[in-house]
């Protein structure tokens, strides 16, 4: 019989586990860094590159993910004004959570198709990832 943790074993998980998903919350965020890292570096291929997400969400999840230091926004004073993203070096942690949800993803849907699931109720996942 398993032996049952204390309160403080679990908070130990949970409230670092917690943080993490307070910066990437949210069904943009991660595809805007992968789209980022990938080489997309204005708005509008940002945006091409992740079906469905409005240019409001864009803006505000972009300006989240500066202040938590994985983007880098850049103004290039030319004309017309330009503004660039690129990801941070710190975006590159993220690189063994992207892939490994990649896999779950994977694997989740394989497992749900087996079942019998529908796919096409599932959405669609942007088609890039950063190189392994």
């Amino acid at each position: 019989m398993a032996v049952k943790k204390v309160h403080s074993d679990c908070l130990e998980t949970i409230k670092p586990v917690r943080d993490a998903l307070e910066v990437l919350n949210g069904k943009w965020k991660l595809a805007i860094i992968i789209s980022v890292a990938v080489g997309n570096e204005r708005f509008t291929d940002i945006q091409g590159s992740i079906p469905g997400i409005t240019p409001k969400v864009l803006a505000k999840e972009l300006k989240e993910l500066e202040q938590h230091h994985l983007i880098k926004r850049t103004i290039i004073d030319d004309y017309p004004v330009r503004v660039v993203y690129e990801a941070e070096p710190y975006a590159a942690t993220l690189n063994p959570i992207i892939f490994a949800l990649k896999d779950w993803g994977l694997n989740h849907r394989k497992k749900l198709f087996q079942e019998g699931y529908v796919m096409d109720n599932l959405g669609e996942a942007p088609q890039c990832l950063p190189v392994e």
